[in-house]
């Protein structure tokens, strides 16, 4: 392969997208931390000062949504009022039959993906990995300089030369600021306290491009400045474009929505083969039908990468992993309030999280 360059993107937690991802993680775990059964899928749209709460709980929490997104928005550092309507339902009883009991049945047919590399420290593919540390550098510098605002986003363009990282070709970090900062001043600001600190010096050169707010003047933003709604984050949430995504997003939906948990037990699963040394690469599929406790397809490819063929790497993840709703629940123990901690900068490659663990394979 030739030079190639890929780019990924993050955003900071101020972007009204994230804004709307972290309610309704936020009014998730609310309802896991009271009954550790419930069946969430409470989602948020916000527009300037309105907010729009809603969706379908099975759950026995009494929960206050307008509190939980007003406490959200002053948590971002936004300082506005904001008004909140919401419309809630009960979970189908259709669903919620596929769901209960002692063998949990997926909550909704769905393709999954899961994916991990040996590029980074964190397994994941660079350019999202840079990202994510980028714009959570933003975040931080952003809470101790008043002159900075909560909406950003970072960019990252890396270059590859057969298949080889080689550099850094491009970094574009947009953010939102008050009008006391001049864009001269604004640029010098980034490039010392954002991106000097975090971009590897070694991957950077003299034909690096850096684009500090391309676009001139940014200070209206947040939901101000555009609209907002759970879920519409789904490449930065997952591998930034670099590995397929299954389309359904993950803020909001409690563990027995496969969407989120078969998601995130295909990436332990790739995450492991790699840390046990079986491949360099690998990307996992899995698929599912509503009400059925089992996978109806499992797919590994590691792109050649693997200690031996694909095949039987698969026998060795069958071997090891119980892809069955219930399992995926108990050895992640998805059914915590954990799920704020996987909002914002990614749901991968965060140490903490128990699909990030290692586990021993045997083989």
């Amino acid at each position: 392969m030739a030079a190639m360059l890929f780019t990924s993107e993050s955003v900071t937690s101020g972007h009204p997208d994230k804004i709307c991802d972290l309610i309704a993680d936020s009014i998730l775990d609310e309802a896991l931390r009271q009954d550790p059964d419930a069946h969430m899928a409470v989602e948020a749209s916000i527009k300037d000062d309105l907010i729009f709460i809603f969706g379908e709980a099975g759950t026995s929490a009494v929960i206050d949504y307008e509190t939980v997104a007003k406490n959200v928005l002053k948590e971002i550092g936004y300082t506005e009022e904001y008004h909140v309507i919401t419309k809630i339902t009960g979970q189908s009883r259709e669903i919620n039959s596929a769901v209960s009991g002692t063998e949990i049945g997926a909550g909704d047919q769905g393709i999954m993906f899961g994916y991990a590399s040996n590029e980074t420290d964190s397994f994941m593919p660079f350019a999202i990995d840079c990202a994510h540390r980028l714009a959570r550098r933003l975040e931080e510098v952003r809470r101790t300089d008043e002159r900075l605002r909560p909406d950003g986003k970072v960019q990252v363009t890396a270059e590859y030369e057969n298949d080889i990282l080689k550099r850094i070709d491009t970094i574009v970090v947009s953010t939102q600021h008050t009008e006391d900062i001049t864009q001269e001043e604004l640029r010098t600001l980034i490039k010392e306290q954002v991106i000097r600190p975090v971009a590897d010096s070694s991957l950077i050169d003299a034909e690096t491009k850096y684009l500090i707010n391309p676009s001139g003047s940014f200070i209206v933003g947040g939901s101000f400045g555009d609209s907002g709604t759970t879920g519409r984050k789904i490449v930065v949430d997952s591998y930034g474009g670099y590995a397929p995504i299954g389309g359904g997003c993950f803020s909001s939906k409690d563990p027995t929505k496969v969407d989120r948990s078969g998601a995130y037990y295909a990436r332990y699963v790739c995450r492991n083969l790699i840390a046990n040394g079986l491949a360099k690469r690998a990307q996992l599929q899995l698929s599912y039908a509503i009400g059925e406790p089992r996978p109806v397809s499992v797919n590994i490819n590691t792109f050649g990468t693997g200690v031996m063929s694909d095949d039987a790497l698969l026998g060795i993840i069958r071997n090891n992993f119980d892809f069955s709703v219930s399992s995926i629940i108990a050895e992640l123990d998805l059914k915590r309030p954990i799920y704020r901690s996987t909002t914002n900068y990614g749901h991968f490659g965060k140490p903490g999280l128990p699909w990030e663990q290692f586990k021993a394979i045997k083989f």
